[in-house]
């Protein structure tokens, strides 16, 4: 799966403020994540992460 910084990914479980979108701030064997909706941070394993991500949007700069 190719989610890079920057990203939003869409998991299919919403955080307790209601969003299910997540902002990537940091990529390896963990991820750091953060709400969109309440700006609240995460370190969350890739594994979790991945299984349980339903959409990734990338940033008009990355796009080609």
């Amino acid at each position: 799966m190719d989610i890079q910084i920057g990203d939003i990914v869409k998991l299919k479980k919403k955080h307790p403020c209601g969003t299910f979108e997540w902002e990537v701030l940091r990529v390896g064997a963990d991820f750091r994540l953060k709400c969109l909706g309440c700006g609240h941070q995460i370190m969350i394993a890739r594994k979790i992460v991945e299984k349980n991500v339903k959409n990734i949007k990338k940033p008009l700069a990355n796009q080609d």
